[in-house]
């Protein structure tokens, strides 16, 4: 059955950098540069200019512009992006039976049976051209049998093409390239395969399954199918979700109480308006602490159905109280909004009252306007890159540029 499947991997092309060259075309032939620009910056994406330099996606910023000083450095905007990103999914939305948006520009395509009608390729290729005309953004894809050897073939396809891998020639089509090209091997995965002697996917496919079993355990057996092209997994429609969640790393890890309040304020602030606009209720609250020597803990409370600031930020605040007790420097921090259900406000009879709650509504009418940002609370003024997205419109969430991955 799998061998009849068709499933298209399209990713945006430097889709940060793109979404820049559009607004601004004096940035076209240049090497750009986009991320954080403090110490713990890293860059987000970068153009194939600046990548011959050696520069890639994940660099520390600095590194970065010290390979390639005459780089066009910019910080990014999500929203920017989550725009530009809405563009593309709704053209693939109108085109397809069945998509998967992976991330904010990484599409799955399941076209099975639709060679019969139209031809799964030719398809692909009118979808493609179609994306470039209308938003103006350069895109690749790749179309297989399965999910791996479409994303593989995607990458082999960039920058702005496409490339078609027959039924039957998976493995010769992967056998040459390196086993970095498989997804799922990081960093330390390759550097314990290269320590075999295993550089080469052809290597992998030669192997025995037992003994790649053997050397790496379950990740050893998920890359030896992989390698020889076998993937079974589905392109999976949006779901809805059961949680929604924010967390913040500092540049610098920090001890200042009011920095830390402000900021856990503007986290829990921003997810109870999301639960708001998506029409949720949450019914357990979560906070999150990790401090400078990597020791995390968390630590949660059930409270009733709500999604109103003022009943559930003073839950939060009182679980980082119990949390924060060592007095050491912290790195991160997090909020977390679980067991969500449908529906609107329920009125705390002993709590709420009507000036609040009209109040709360009229807040919420004025970022639906202007923005986010528009309004919040003096004491999350601070937190300016707090991630501010629709977590229930099915797409994923925008990586903002000035956070670690």
């Amino acid at each position: 059955m799998s061998k009849n499947r068709s499933i298209v991997h399209m990713d945006l092309d430097t889709f940060f950098v793109s979404c820049e060259r559009l607004l601004d075309s004096r940035l076209i032939g240049k090497p750009v540069l986009i991320g954080g620009t403090s110490d713990r910056g890293v860059v987000a994406s970068c153009s194939y200019e600046a990548r011959k330099f050696g520069v890639h996606s994940a660099m520390p910023m600095r590194l970065a512009k010290s390979l390639c000083p005459e780089a066009v450095v910019l910080r990014g905007n999500s929203g920017v992006y989550s725009n530009f990103s809405k563009d593309v999914t709704d053209v693939i939305k109108e085109s397809v039976p069945l998509y998967e948006k992976s991330s904010i520009d990484e599409f799955y395509i399941d076209l099975t049976g639709m060679d019969k009608f139209f031809g799964c390729h030719k398809l692909a290729s009118e979808l493609r051209q179609r994306i470039m005309k209308e938003t103006g953004l350069p895109i690749s894809f790749g179309l297989s049998i399965n999910k791996t050897v479409s994303k593989i073939a995607t990458g082999e396809a960039k920058p702005n093409n496409e490339i078609n891998i027959l039924s039957g020639t998976e493995k010769p089509f992967l056998a040459p390239l390196s086993v970095r090209k498989i997804p799922m091997v990081g960093e330390v995965t390759y550097k314990s395969l290269c320590d075999l002697g295993v550089k080469r996917i052809q290597t992998v496919q030669d192997m025995p399954m037992d003994l790649m079993h053997k050397v790496l355990g379950k990740n050893g057996l998920s890359i030896w199918k992989k390698a020889n092209g076998i993937d079974h997994s589905p392109v999976v429609q949006y779901q809805e979700r059961k949680s929604i969640s924010t967390e913040r790393t500092f540049n610098k890890d920090t001890t200042d109480i009011s920095k830390l309040k402000g900021i856990i304020v503007a986290m829990t602030e921003n997810l109870a308006y999301q639960l708001r606009r998506g029409n949720k209720l949450t019914a357990c609250v979560t906070f999150k602490i990790r401090y400078s020597d990597f020791q995390t803990y968390t630590q949660q409370q059930r409270i009733p159905y709500s999604a109103m600031d003022h009943n559930i930020i003073p839950v939060v605040l009182d679980l980082y109280k119990k949390l924060y007790n060592r007095r050491l420097l912290v790195r991160l921090i997090g909020v977390k909004f679980s067991h969500l259900v449908e529906g609107g406000h329920q009125v705390n009879l002993f709590e709420d009252n009507e000036k609040q709650i009209h109040l709360t509504e009229a807040i919420d009418k004025m970022r639906e306007r202007f923005g986010d940002r528009a309004i919040m609370s003096a004491a999350g003024l601070e937190a300016k890159s707090i991630s501010r997205w629709n977590p229930f419109n099915g797409e994923p969430p925008p990586l903002l540029p000035n956070r670690r991955r």
